[in-house]
Order: structure tokens, then C-alpha cells, then sequence
């Protein structure tokens, strides 16, 4: 008997990545669907890396968490509308806000196995266009009626239908097993690890100040394409302050004394797109390119939210992290203060001191703040769901870049279901 030779893992580099601007929902991007939005965002990547030639991509993974029916085949339906060649493979992934970090990792491990050369990974969403579901009752009549074997019983079941079944059912921000929405249970969250009012208003600030000077010094000239009217992220507000978020008014949590999460600390309904170029070293070498990072560790983890966040408990439904981060770093041989970068997705302003407090919890040492999302976060960027991972990845890619010598960043990310999703990223 014979056995085929397992291949050595390659490392994974990290081209280059590509976004379009992210927008408040009903706003600019209101008509715009999923497929157009990441479409923009991977033909942005095709403009600036030539990859407008016959076999340039091995595939594209990519996702939206909010998908009509008519998204079925997303990520291949934007090859074929895409200027990528027709014949790249593709194929949807779903993993809630993990999603595009996911569909990197899913890339990057066909990659490292030798099984293709180049792919593109990322996400997006559109909370404006959110599918509407047929009222159900109004669905099982629609069904009978297809079943029925004549005119007359067809008529019979469509007699049924009453004005109460033509009320769509409108998609709810609520986990099935809980019936909470993520905001309130990231509001159980703080509670029980005593996040305070004043920490979060200043982490929210401080992402909004960030991502305003990045865009200021031209950081994101290589990794945003104008889409519809916009050039940069509309959630932005460089004048945030600690003194203007403190006289928001609590949105979640308000059947607790003195809630702290308001839509200032946290993050907004949002449409957009982001991609990330992902290669072998061979690849960027052939064509010149020079990796901005290499994709080196990932993690994922899940928590029982449902028996831990109700009762009131430490494992919160965005808290998995606090689990896939030191799993990560044990298998790894690394510590936080090895870590020249940290990028934590702001779901909410509230989740990350959460999650920070829990990996000090767990024996992690604290993460220095000069180093925690330099550029800014989700706070201010806002948040399309399958398209937050990829966003992350290539601008903590581009940040390492820009630093002299060799450098290391770490990503977590939260997603709704209990999980979260983690990687490294380094440049040597």
C-alpha cells in the first residue's frame, strides 16, 4: 500500500486588501445589493493587483450574513459579474461577524496546502435591503394551493388568506435561543464583568479619532475604493468626544439600574464590503509584489452563552474570544506582549473592555491601549457583519507594513451564536 506524501504548510502572505466605504443602513447604499457592493470591493482589488488575466485567482470564498434569495451562489455570481476571469472557482461561507475573517482562514488553508496558488476572501452586507419572510401562514396556504390538483381546490386554499397573512415578518436582531438581541446581551455582559459608562464613551472616542487621522495621513488610499458617493467611512465623526458621548442616552439594558450602552458605544446597522488578497510566495513573488503580512495562526471557540449570559454569568454571548485568544497564544508559544498590534472588533464598546478584562483573567498580561486599534474600529468604521473580518485583516496587514523590522498583530473577533474567531498576523 501506497500513501500520497502529506505537503509542508507554506506560509500564507497577505497581498492586499480592498473595501468600499462603509455606510449607515438606509443611507447611501440603501438600493445597493450584496453581490454589488462586493463586487466594487473585489473588482478594486482587481484594478490595483492586475488580476484581470486568465487563472490570476484560484477561487473566492466570501459570505453575507443577511441573504436573500437571490444571493444564492454570492460568491460566484460576483466572479461572473466581477472583472475576474469567469472561470475562478468560488463558493459562500456563514459564520455570523466571523464570517469574513472565516473565509480567510478558509483561503488561506487550500493555500498553505498546496492547492491553489492565489484566492480572495472577505464578505458583505446590507442591513438596509434585509430579506423580508413570507408571513408563515400565508406560506403553508401558498403551498396548499401549489399542491392542489385543480382550479377549484386551488381557489379553496387561497379563500384562506386573510389580511393578517400579508404582514411580512421582518428579521429580528435576536438570538433564536434567547430571544435577546446581541445589544442586550452585551448589556448582561458589562454588568457582570463591571464595565462602567466612562471607559466605554472613551474607547468609542478614541476609535473615532483614530480612523479619522488614519484617513487624514492617506492610510487607507490602497485599501478603499469609492463607491456610490463615498470615499470614506459615513459613520465617521472626527469631533467625537468622551464630553459628547456621555450625554447619549442608554439604549440597551434598560431593565438594570444605571445602564451604560448607548448607540454612541456602540455599533450601527451598516451596508458595505471588504475583500482581502491572499497568495502563496511563489505567487507575490512572480509578479513582483511584495506581502504586506503572512497569515501564521488561527483559532476559533464557541461559549454556552445560553445558560452562561442569562444567568447573569462571565461567558457572554460575544465573550468566545476570551477562550480562542490564550488557546491561540498557548499553541503558539506567544504571549500579549508579544504582539506589536491588537486588533479587537467593537462590536461594542462594552464587549472589548470585557474581553480585554477576561484575558487578563486567564493569565494573559494587559493589552497596552497605544497598541488596540490603532487605526481605528468598527465604533467608527460601523459594521457590515460578513465584511468586518476582512476589513480587519488588511489593515492590520498594512499597519505591520508600515513598521520597521519584523512585527506581529492579533486579531479577535466576536460573532453572534456564542463564537469567535482569532488569527496572527506577521511580517518578518
Amino acid at each position: 500500500m501506497s500513501f500520497v506524501k502529506r505537503p509542508e504548510a507554506r506560509r500564507v502572505a497577505i497581498v492586499g486588501g480592498s473595501r468600499v466605504p462603509f455606510a449607515r443602513s438606509d443611507g447611501p447604499y440603501a438600493t445597493a445589493s450584496n453581490q454589488e457592493m462586493l463586487t466594487a470591493a473585489v473588482d478594486g482589488l482587481v484594478a490595483r493587483y492586475g488580476l484581470d488575466v486568465p487563472g490570476a485567482v484560484g477561487e473566492l470564498v466570501a459570505g453575507a450574513v443577511l441573504k436573500h434569495s437571490r444571493d444564492f451562489n454570492l460568491a460566484r455570481e460576483t466572479v461572473l459579474g466581477s472583472k475576474l476571469d469567469a472561470r475562478t472557482p468560488a463558493y459562500d461561507i456563514q459564520q455570523a461577524c466571523g464570517t469574513g475573517l472565516q473565509a480567510v482562514v478558509a483561503a488561506a488553508n487550500k493555500i498553505a496546502l498546496g492547492q491553489t496558488e492565489s484566492a480572495v476572501a472577505g464578505g458583505a452586507d446590507t442591513a438596509s435591503d434585509a430579506p423580508l419572510g413570507v408571513n408563515d401562514r400565508l406560506r403553508r396556504i401558498l403551498l396548499e394551493a401549489r399542491r392542489a390538483g385543480s382550479t377549484g381546490a386551488r381557489l379553496k386554499a387561497l379563500a384562506q388568506v386573510r389580511p393578517s397573512h400579508l404582514i411580512p415578518d421582518i428579521p429580528r436582531n435576536a438570538e433564536p435561543r434567547t430571544g435577546l438581541s446581541m445589544g442586550e446581551h452585551a448589556a448582561v455582559t458589562a454588568r457582570a464583568w463591571g464595565i462602567g459608562r466612562a471607559a466605554q464613551d472613551e474607547l468609542a472616542a478614541a476609535s473615532h479619532r483614530r480612523l479619522a487621522a488614519a484617513y487624514e495621513r492617506g492610510f487607507f488610499r490602497d485599501l478603499v475604493v469609492p463607491f456610490r458617493g463615498l470615499d470614506r467611512d459615513q459613520n465617521l465623526r472626527p469631533d467625537s468626544t468622551v464630553e459628547k458621548l456621555a450625554k447619549l442616552k442608554p439604549v440597551f439594558g434598560l431593565d438594570a439600574p444605571d445602564p451604560t450602552m448607548t448607540a454612541g458605544n456602540s455599533t450601527p446597522l451598516t451596508d458595505g464590503a471588504a475583500v482581502v488578497l491572499l497568495a502563496s510566495q511563489e505567487w507575490a513573488d512572480a509578479r513582483g509584489l511584495e506581502p504586506l503580512a503572512y497569515l501564521t495562526a488561527y483559532e476559533t471557540a464557541a461559549v454556552d452563552f445560553v445558560r452562561g449570559d442569562v444567568a447573569g454569568g462571565e461567558d457572554g454571548l460575544l465573550m468566545a474570544p476570551a477562550y480562542a485568544v490564550p488557546r491561540m497564544l498557548e499553541r503558539t508559544g506567544l504571549g500579549i506582549e508579544d504582539f506589536d498590534l491588537v486588533e479587537i472588533h467593537e462590536a461594542f464598546a462594552s464587549q472589548v473592555l470585557a474581553t480585554l478584562a477576561a484575558w487578563e483573567k486567564r493569565g494573559l498580561a494587559p493589552v497596552d491601549r497605544d497598541r488596540l486599534n490603532v487605526a481605528g474600529s468598527s465604533l467608527a468604521t460601523g459594521h457590515p457583519f460578513a465584511a468586518t473580518g476582512a476589513r480587519i485583516v488588511a489593515t492590520l496587514a498594512a499597519l505591520l507594513a508600515e513598521r520597521e523590522g519584523p512585527s506581529r498583530g492579533l486579531i479577535s473577533v466576536c460573532a453572534a451564536g456564542g463564537q469567535g474567531v482569532t488569527a496572527v498576523l506577521e511580517r518578518a
